[in-house]
């Protein structure tokens, strides 16, 4: 099936690594241009050389005011348009209720929260009909996450906007929508198992509660999300759409 991605020109933040870059590549892949950011130069930098002519690295942090029209800037000014966004972050630090501190808080809602909604807005003034918002999120949108109780209270947070926003400009003929993903097999995940003291029968649990009965690969994440971002998924706005094997079985 063709997705119509071919010469359409995506900005993918936190691109450098993980589900980000699994989205970029899937994009690239399919005919698309992406510009991608991280806050690693060097890591940005190689992640575009990889992924090959069609990408261009840069540089940026989320949490700074200036760099949504600079992502946009760059895609316009680099491959002569912009069609769509898929924002995604770092997770915040882990922790409970009780121990994440008021700085990690401020500095996931800058980053994580405030980051992508400037983004998200920036991209809403640029995009014309056609245009695609996507956001990275969680499947604690729906259900908390245990030890992560600052994505807890900021994804969903997100979530509603996203919603909120596809409804003031589906008029316009852009769409806006969430993924969720919940357990699939990148170093933030590993690194989440490894918390439990046991990373192999943290995973192990996990999967066992999973109806695939594993780990989504970062690739099928990939294409998941290069399919919601095309032309393809024209008639699909205003959706949180888990990305999770089916361990969320209601809607």
């Amino acid at each position: 099936m063709d997705l119509g991605l071919k010469d359409r020109v995506y900005v993918v933040t936190g691109g450098s690594r993980g589900l980000g870059r699994a989205a970029a590549e899937a994009l690239a892949a399919d005919g698309a241009k992406v510009v991608i950011s991280g806050r690693d130069e060097k890591r940005v930098a190689e992640t575009a050389a990889e992924i090959g002519p069609g990408a261009y690295g840069l540089a940026a942090d989320n949490a700074d005011p200036a760099v949504a029209e600079r992502l946009i800037a760059t895609a316009k000014e680099r491959f002569g348009r912009f069609d769509g966004v898929l924002i995604s972050v770092g997770g915040p630090a882990p922790g409970s209720a009780a121990d994440n501190t008021d700085e990690q808080w401020r500095t996931a809602f800058e980053s994580v929260f405030l980051g992508a909604i400037r983004l998200a807005r920036a991209s809403a003034a640029e995009l014309g009909e056609g245009g695609v918002i996507g956001l990275v999120l969680s499947s604690s949108v729906h259900e908390p996450v245990p030890g992560l109780t600052i994505s807890n209270g900021l994804r969903p947070g997100l979530a509603g906007f996203a919603k909120s926003l596809a409804n003031e400009v589906g008029p316009r003929g852009i769409r806006v929508l969430g993924l969720l993903p919940s357990r699939i097999d990148t170093d933030r995940v590993r690194e989440l198992d490894a918390l439990s003291g046991d990373g192999e029968a943290a995973r192990a649990a996990n999967e066992s509660r999973i109806p695939l009965r594993r780990y989504g690969r970062p690739e099928e994440f990939g294409r998941t999300a290069a399919f919601l971002l095309s032309p393809a998924a024209s008639y699909l706005t205003g959706v949180m759409v888990p990305v999770d094997g089916g361990a969320r079985r209601g809607f």
